[in-house]
């Protein structure tokens, strides 16, 4: 199992993965919110979007913006189920695990905060 650290170090591998940062209006939207919000968007997000073993929209169920959350789910290869199997070998159509989307928050979470000191 790879460590947090790993797992960005690996994503910055890929060019689509690595094109992906914060705007100037994303970081602000942090520091208004406050980053225990913010985990918490990201929580129901994973819970609402991610998590559930069937997903009828499955690889269109991210929006490409509009959230920090969204850009850091790209970011991750936390945006869809079949980004999570290629990325991370998580199975597809069985119900992500309370231990498995703590996980995907603390990664997310993790790329928001190394992006708000960019």
């Amino acid at each position: 199992m790879q460590t947090i650290d790993e797992a960005l170090q690996k994503l910055k591998t890929s060019k689509f993965r690595s094109s992906f940062s914060l705007t100037e209006k994303d970081k602000a939207y942090v520091r208004d919110k406050g980053i225990d919000t913010i985990r918490r968007h990201a929580h129901d997000f994973v819970r609402q979007r991610l998590a559930p073993a069937v997903i009828p929209n499955d690889g269109r169920q991210t929006p490409m913006h509009g959230h920090p959350v969204f850009i850091a789910q790209h970011a991750c290869a936390c945006c869809c189920r079949g980004c999570l199997n290629k990325w991370y070998r998580v199975p597809k159509e069985i119900e992500l695990s309370d231990m498995q989307q703590e996980k995907i928050v603390n990664l997310l979470m993790e790329w928001i905060r190394r992006q708000m000191q960019e």
